[in-house]
């Protein structure tokens, strides 16, 4: 049965890890705010990858937006291979890695404290090689991740990442934001068994694009690798304004395109983009919070309202991981161990 595997499980127990990284994690999430601004930190370099990396992509947003801080992702191959390390200045250098175990990503961290510089790791391992390398450690609290596919671990990532950001800017609302995201994760699971019926339709897709614009940007990327690792469908993601600048000819009728468009700033565009996509018959799945954007899609998923755009890729993923869950399970694939993947891959 599906409900048996770790993939359903982990996705399940979202809500109480996020419940636990509010309760256990604060504290370390505010020295670490304290020392930035203590050290007048004025960048942030983020070593990660896979899902990692896409929360990643995510901090760039949350961080350069809500705190001003540069942020830019590592070419760890600077660092290892080519041994060529950038010279770091005023630099928070923060490894994110549920294992804590890549080569490459430690040795980021590790060139970092060479050079005298701030080092942060968030991990669901607190005593992996990266936890060694970092001045503070934040410990995901996801328990044990059986399933190879990144769920809990990911979503507890990226409230982390929004715990630092509402810590600097020393925001009581945003504070209180992510107070309310366990509760909103419990609530979008109660969608399980409507996503199972809706994925049925695309049983037999082997192509599609995952569309995200700002924060979402992250989105897109996490939701496109589900899709890959678990359901090996060929899924690509771009930005809306990437995806205008040559990669919109691909787009014929009936072809495939999911939409993260939750409300905020970036909707207007992304509505515009959706527009785009129906006058070339594109098949539309649309992830939104706002009515007027879900009805232009050929399938809608409703995400909860009232989450502002900062917070949205948390809450945004879960219909996502539920879709490739499903979508898995329906072509007869093991969810736990898509082929040719192990849990801890170690990159030089």
């Amino acid at each position: 049965m599906l409900s048996e595997t770790y993939l359903y499980q982990e996705i399940h127990q979202q809500p109480e890890v996020l419940t636990r990284l509010l309760d256990r994690e604060g504290g370390t999430v505010r020295q670490l705010a304290a020392e930035i601004e203590r050290r007048q930190i004025d960048h942030v370099l983020i070593a990660a990858r896979g899902s990692s990396d896409n929360a990643g992509r995510y901090a760039q947003y949350l961080l350069g937006s809500v705190n001003r801080l540069p942020v830019t992702l590592a070419t760890p191959s600077l660092f290892t291979i080519y041994q060529r390390p950038p010279r770091l200045e005023r630099t928070l250098a923060l490894g994110i890695s549920q294992s804590g175990q890549s080569p490459d990503i430690v040795a980021v961290l590790a060139e970092a404290r060479r050079q005298g510089q701030l080092t942060a790791a968030l991990t669901n391992t607190s005593g992996s090689a990266l936890a060694g390398e970092a001045d503070f450690v934040i410990d995901l609290q996801a328990g044990e991740e059986r399933s190879l596919a990144a769920t809990k671990t990911y979503t507890s990532q990226l409230l982390a990442i929004a715990s630092l950001s509402a810590s600097l800017a020393g925001d009581a609302a945003m504070a209180a934001h992510l107070q309310q995201l366990p509760a909103t994760v419990t609530d979008l699971l109660a969608s399980n068994e409507e996503i199972a019926r809706l994925v049925q339709r695309y049983r037999y897709m082997r192509a599609c694009v995952v569309i995200g614009r700002g924060y979402n940007y992250a989105t897109a990327y996490e939701l496109a690798l589900k899709l890959k690792e678990l359901t090996y469908t060929i899924a690509e993601p771009y930005s809306s304004a990437d995806f205008l600048h040559g990669p919109v000819a691909l787009v014929e009728h009936g072809f495939p395109a999911l939409v993260i468009a939750p409300s905020g700033d970036a909707l207007p565009e992304i509505q515009n983009f959706i527009q785009t996509l129906k006058d070339r018959c594109a098949e539309i799945v649309i992830l939104s919070d706002d009515a007027d954007t879900l009805a232009m899609g050929h399938i809608p998923v409703p995400l909860p309202a009232g989450v502002p755009e900062w917070l949205s890729p948390l809450p945004a993923i879960v219909p996502g991981q539920l879709f490739t869950m499903h979508l898995a399970h329906i072509r007869n694939y093991d969810p736990d161990q898509p082929r040719g993947l192990q849990k801890v891959t170690e990159t030089r």
